[in-house]
């Protein structure tokens, strides 16, 4: 047994058994993944996945059970070489960071910004996707830390914190008969086109409950990953927006408007995560505690380091 074959199972499985994909993302050929996988069964004596002629369509039940061991043994040879890094290089290194577009640009240049001047030699990584992309990076190993709104507190795997509460923000041209309206209302947006984000970002399953709540329907007429790209329709007059509240600088819209609609949508807690048994670096800890002073390095190491029994700490 070596990594190699264990590599080659946990890809198998993230690829859903396209041996073709998985070749590519391991840089070898399907061949030689199939031969790893053969060998690897005879080593053990049981057959890891269902046949039918060549092609693998499944788990047995030894290969759902070996697949939870080989995540946790991938998982821990790359702790093995982060601590190992913690200590030779204390203060150098890379952090990934895989955030949304609206967190990138609004929440987190500050903090950034700080990060840099106190560890100028860490190579940080801010890498921007949706929230599934997000999850994905997390529990591939291929981030660090990651920041959204959405789905992250919904994966066990993952232990999430609250990071900060903010609301969403009707946005219109200045003129737009909506100013008038005092005080705002559902049902006097509805009369407008909608322009707001993509299913899945940025709240706007809030966004949807809220008018659901108050039976309208209301047209959304754009819709778009990020709020820059919201408010330059609006300001071209084809429809209302609603957009993060942070996404809205006042004095630097030009002719956007800003409307108060905090008393319209329910509070969005944008939280951070990272994988449960994730080996964090140092300088990691630090960049949490940077974005919420709340989260200490002892707060969420017991929440994602493993306890004897396996377990983390609550």
């Amino acid at each position: 047994m070596n990594f190699q074959q264990l590599r080659i199972i946990r890809e198998t499985v993230r690829r859903n058994f396209n041996l073709t994909e998985v070749a590519n993302a391991l840089f070898t050929s399907q061949s030689g993944v199939s031969k790893h996988i053969k060998d690897l069964e005879d080593e053990l004596g049981v057959e890891l996945f269902v046949r039918k002629g060549k092609r693998l369509l499944g788990l047995t039940d030894p290969g759902r059970e070996l697949v939870v061991m080989v995540e946790r043994m991938l998982l821990d040879a790359g702790n093995i070489k982060r601590l190992a890094e913690q200590y030779s290089n204390r203060d150098e290194g890379r952090l990934t960071v895989v955030t949304t577009h609206t967190q990138a640009r609004y929440a987190l240049p500050q903090v950034v910004t700080e990060f840099k001047k106190a560890y100028p030699k860490v190579l940080l990584k801010l890498h921007q996707g949706s929230p599934e992309e997000i999850v994905s990076m997390l529990l591939d190993g291929q981030a660090d830390i990651g920041i959204a709104t959405e789905a992250l507190s919904d994966v066990p795997e993952l232990a999430s914190f609250p990071y900060y509460s903010w609301h969403h923000s009707v946005i219109v041209p200045a003129g737009h008969p909506l100013e008038s309206a005092t005080p705002l209302t559902l049902e006097a947006i509805a009369e407008y086109p909608l322009i707001t984000y993509h299913e899945g970002f940025t709240g706007r399953s809030i966004i949807d409950r809220a008018f659901a709540a108050a039976g309208l329907l209301p047209d959304v007429a754009m819709s778009a990953m990020d709020a820059d790209v919201i408010k330059t329709y609006v300001e071209l007059g084809l429809g209302v927006g609603i957009v993060a509240s942070m996404a809205f600088q006042p004095g630097r819209e030009g002719e956007l408007r800003q409307l108060d609609s905090s008393h319209l949508f329910p509070a969005n807690t944008t939280r951070i995560a990272v994988r449960r048994g994730h080996y964090l670096r140092g300088f990691a800890y630090r960049f949490i505690e940077m974005c919420s002073p709340t989260l200490g390095e002892a707060t969420v190491r017991n929440s994602v380091t493993p306890t004897a029994n396996g377990l983390a700490e609550e």
